[in-house]
């Protein structure tokens, strides 16, 4: 039913001829029960009176309306709708006599008078504006109003289309920004384990083969299930032991609720590989990194502390310069608005990261 309605507003077309065909059955039911004339007497005169409706809720709907009244053109408006009215009541007095009235022949009430002539109604306006202005406009009105709503609506879900279609632009470039950095970092790991001629560089190949599979096609949605994000952490914490060995004191302590719930992708590992990248890297003993990741309910918590090299490292992502930073932070000012905390606090000796989200989702 609502994939219907849908598809009505978007054929214009044939919502609008919907809404004569209500308009016609209505007026004529309605007029049949609190009248004395027949069904058929009743739909002929509805009918005749209808091109001087349609024609006045368009021209209402589509001139007058958004050239004078939206453009605060009042005046205008007024005697333009002035003489349209005069014209359009003539049109629906003629209309009624020399069509509705012949076709209505059977009823001999009609014709107790003589007909008038066009030139007759054309010379007695008042008459006409009299009968017919109150029946005239009432579904013009009732037409501009629905087209006005629907024409608002459009426009509301358009805005909101082109604000989604952006904030998914800009979450695809903040991500697109990730995937270098991190495959740079991973191939280094590589590339110092076959010089090693290591045993695990084919591990080594099937863990990065996975993770470049997830981060390149399973990144796609704006959430995806924790569990997914936490498999990417090990993945790449693996792909970092094998690099490190013995020298590396890495602690991944995990206390999850629900596996599944539902997380914005890439922005934990962002954040551990920044403590690999400028708190291991260079360190040769005493090197430690602790990260906690709990969820419970729809909170998350994810801290990650690193000690620092005493080796300055030059930093290709230009994280600690903050562009790293401020990607994280852009790609949480899009995803969680106002629901999440994220902290930064170093010193010569250590750097931690404290990130809490609140992981309800927002309405689509």
């Amino acid at each position: 039913m609502e994939s219907f309605f849908i598809n009505i507003i978007k054929k214009r077309w044939l919502g609008h001829l919907l809404f004569w065909i209500f308009i016609i059955i209505v007026s004529t039911l309605q007029a049949t029960l609190f009248s004395q004339h027949s069904l058929h007497y009743n739909f002929v005169n509805f009918l005749a009176l209808l091109p001087s409706q349609v024609i006045a809720g368009y021209f209402l709907t589509y001139y007058q309306i958004p050239k004078y009244i939206f453009q605060k053109k009042y005046i205008k408006f007024i005697i333009s709708f002035l003489a349209t009215l005069f014209i359009l009541a003539l049109l629906a007095r003629i209309l009624t006599v020399h069509v509705a009235e012949p076709i209505n022949t059977y009823n001999l009430i009609l014709f107790t008078t003589e007909q008038e002539s066009i030139w007759e109604i054309l010379t007695d306006p008042l008459y006409a504006l009299t009968v017919y202005v109150p029946s005239l406009y009432i579904n013009p009105f009732l037409f501009a109003s629905l087209n006005i709503i629907v024409d608002k609506i459009q426009e509301r879900n358009k805005i909101e289309t082109l604000k989604q279609e952006k904030t998914k632009a800009e979450l695809n470039f903040l991500k697109a920004q990730i995937h270098p950095h991190f495959l740079l970092n991973t191939l280094n790991n590589l590339y110092a384990l076959t010089l090693k001629k290591s045993d695990k560089a084919p591990e080594t190949v099937i863990k990065l083969s996975e993770m470049l599979v997830y981060t390149l096609y399973k990144c796609d949605e704006k959430y995806v299930p924790l569990d997914s994000e936490i498999k990417l952490l090990e993945n790449y914490i693996s792909l970092e032991k094998l690099r490190y060995g013995n020298d590396l004191n890495l602690q991944f302590n995990k206390d999850v609720e629900n596996k599944n719930i539902k997380i914005a992708p890439l922005i934990l590992l962002s954040i551990v590989e920044n403590a690999f990248k400028h708190g291991v890297s260079g360190e040769t003993e005493d090197a430690l990194i602790r990260i906690d990741l709990t969820q419970k309910d729809e909170l998350f918590e994810f801290e990650v502390f690193n000690t620092k090299s005493e080796v300055k490292q030059k930093d290709e992502t230009d994280y600690t310069k903050g562009i790293g930073i401020e990607n994280v932070k852009k790609q949480l000012d899009l995803v969680y608005p106002k629901r999440y905390v994220f902290e930064v606090t170093e010193n010569e000796k250590n750097y931690k990261v404290f990130l809490k989200l609140n992981l309800k989702q927002d309405e689509d």
